[in-house]
């Protein structure tokens, strides 16, 4: 069996810098692609900024390809305005997986900060260090969206590993 190449694209959705993150699988060997923020001017109307991300986003998945998104659930905001707004944020992400076939999975903030540093609270700063790591990459992504975003890509990764694992364990007590 010959080992296939498996992109994901980690999101971490924003009503002003959207983060996202491309990674490749081969073997059991994971590079990062791309890295990056899509930035929207608090200047424009909100239906723009939301437009921006959707474009923006749909050219990133053109250019790379992934088989994956994966993206931070909805986290809980004290203000009821902002966490509107980032739904419609999160909505703009979603639809634009959808619109591109790809499979999406959602996970919480603290499985994703778990799955890259052991600690379900740790703090971004921690994550993006640990991110720099695990890919070995040259300098700390760019922002901490971008971190985040590689972190919900790698997050995938790590489930569907468990989850391959698992499949296996439960193929071996049948037989």
């Amino acid at each position: 069996m010959t080992d296939s190449e498996l992109r994901v694209i980690g999101v971490d959705p924003g009503i002003n810098h959207t983060g996202y993150g491309i990674i490749s699988k081969i073997a059991n060997k994971v590079t990062c692609l791309s890295k990056g923020s899509i930035s929207s001017s608090v200047k424009l109307d909100f239906p723009l900024r939301l437009q921006k991300i959707y474009q923006s986003l749909g050219d990133i998945i053109k250019l790379w390809y992934p088989d994956i998104m994966a993206i931070e659930e909805t986290i809980y905001a004290q203000n009821m305005k902002t966490a509107l707004k980032l739904g419609q944020a999160r909505g703009v992400v979603l639809l634009a997986g959808a619109n591109f076939d790809l499979d999406v999975y959602e996970y919480s903030p603290k499985k994703i900060k778990s799955s890259v540093t052991g600690n379900g609270s740790a703090t971004k700063e921690q994550v993006r260090f640990m991110i720099t790591r695990i890919l070995k990459l040259e300098k700390a992504p760019i922002s901490l969206d971008a971190s985040d975003a590689l972190a919900a890509a790698l997050c995938h990764l790590n489930q569907n590993r468990i989850l391959t694992l698992k499949n296996a364990e439960e193929h071996k007590k049948v037989y």
